[in-house]
């Protein structure tokens, strides 16, 4: 399982925000190029990054600060961006860029004949971000909780060809407060595409208990606060992740 470093960035800089709130925002680096080249040293194969003020506005915001991260680690490891994403000649600048996955949030739900066409058009780099509280979805930079059920439009957008699901529950996001593992993991059972974790991962148990449920579908767990505020290990957690598949493995192999 890959644990994936969050870069959140508004106003050019790297923060984190407490449930997705703009004016709640900890700057914890204001060059993001060098917080980037920070993860991959200590053992980071692969990076999440948020243009939060696009996400809020619907149009990218942070694109500067993007190939800044893209330069700084010169194509060492997949880089997967989000937030404000809502045309495919965004969508097309940004792979040209170097972003290896895009991934589609608010546009996805309130236009999935984007999402379709987006999915078409660049096969094998598409993500979905679901952003639940309570189970519903969450939209536009988390500001609006819709109706929409959060298995029905992760089954949906499957079909449509995603590459993978980003599941975050926006009320543990920030807060330091342990990760929705059985929420997670429940997603993870009814779909056929890999899931991210993402939202409230603490420490090294929240890693393990997300481990313990790797064969059932989840990919990778996305970490920000935790890492950032010195909670969570980032090299030790990935460590862990990287021995607990190993021992999943052998478990299995035994069992054939």
């Amino acid at each position: 399982m890959l644990i994936i470093p969050a870069i959140d960035l508004k106003d050019g800089h790297c923060v984190r925000l407490k449930q997705g709130s703009m004016v709640d925002a900890t700057v914890f680096s204001e060059d993001p190029g060098a917080m980037a080249r920070h993860w991959v040293s200590k053992g980071a194969r692969r990076l999440h990054l948020v243009d939060l003020n696009g996400a809020f506005v619907g149009k990218p915001k942070n694109e500067e600060a993007v190939k800044a991260v893209i330069k700084a680690i010169g194509g060492d490891i997949p880089v997967q961006l989000g937030g404000g994403i809502r045309d495919l000649d965004t969508v097309e600048r940004y792979l040209d860029d170097g972003i290896s996955y895009i991934i589609l949030g608010t546009a996805a739900v309130k236009t999935p004949g984007f999402l379709h066409d987006a999915c078409y058009a660049f096969p094998g780099h598409i993500m979905v971000g679901l952003d639940a509280k309570d189970g519903k979805v969450a939209v536009d930079g988390w500001s609006k909780v819709t109706g929409h059920d959060v298995l029905d439009l992760a089954k949906k957008f499957q079909d449509l060809g995603v590459e993978a699901i980003i599941y975050t529950d926006i009320s543990r996001d920030g807060m330091m407060s342990g990760v929705n593992v059985k929420a997670t993991v429940d997603l993870a059972r009814e779909l056929s595409v890999p899931v991210i974790a993402s939202g409230g991962i603490t420490d090294l148990k929240d890693v393990k208990a997300l481990c313990e449920a790797e064969s059932e579908g989840i990919l990778g767990a996305i970490t920000g606060r935790a890492i950032y505020e010195g909670t969570l290990d980032f090299t030790e957690a990935q460590k862990l992740a990287d021995k607990m598949a190993g021992e999943n493995a052998k478990l299995i192999e035994g069992k054939a």
